[in-house]
């Protein structure tokens, strides 16, 4: 089923509504679709360099407004949600987020913004856990911002061949940032 939905969000990414396409998946993503927009950025910001930091913008304002949505789902409807989300394979990540919240605070929802950790899940949780929405969403702004300039400026610049070697090294990249950030966050803490 995943295979299916990149596949077609890689089409997507070629017909001459793009960024229409590029807005609603962002959008999608970021509260119940499960595949993430780099997999059209990419591919735009590759063929129209030129455009790689519009593409990146539309696609960081998409997933923020997203956000949003799920956090709105999580803070009006987790009831309503709650046992479909126990049978998921969601279920696990939302405990782990749980847990995120209870440790790191704002934090959890800039590491799951930048990181492959699932977005949405951290969006929901944020508003099932009523986590001041004001610092959720600014660390969601520059969370998914920094993550999709990053995506966006690196291929248009790096090309084809850059966007192969990130297909390949693209967790162990996004993991290694996660273990960064959380060292960093630990330092913070641990030495003001």
């Amino acid at each position: 089923m995943f295979q299916k939905l990149y596949d077609k969000a890689l089409v997507w990414s070629k017909h001459r509504h793009a960024p229409k396409y590029l807005f609603g998946l962002s959008f999608a993503e970021s509260s119940f679709f499960p595949v993430p927009p780099d997999v059209m950025l990419a591919p735009m910001a590759i063929a129209q360099p030129s455009k790689a930091v519009q593409f990146a913008l539309l696609t960081t304002i998409a997933s923020v407004l997203g956000g949003i949505l799920g956090y709105a789902i999580g803070y009006f409807a987790f009831d309503a949600i709650s046992s479909w989300l126990q049978g998921t394979h969601y279920w696990d990540k939302y405990l782990l987020s749980k847990q995120w919240f209870e440790e790191w605070g704002v934090w959890a929802v800039f590491i799951a913004g930048f990181s492959p950790i699932p977005y949405k899940v951290f969006t929901i949780s944020a508003g099932a856990l009523s986590m001041a929405f004001l610092p959720f969403t600014l660390a969601s702004i520059v969370g998914r911002g920094a993550r999709f300039f990053l995506v966006a400026l690196l291929l248009s610049w790096g090309g084809e061949r850059l966007e192969s070697l990130l297909r390949v090294y693209m967790d162990r990249i996004g993991w290694a940032v996660v273990a960064l950030v959380i060292i960093g966050v630990g330092i913070y803490k641990f030495f003001p």
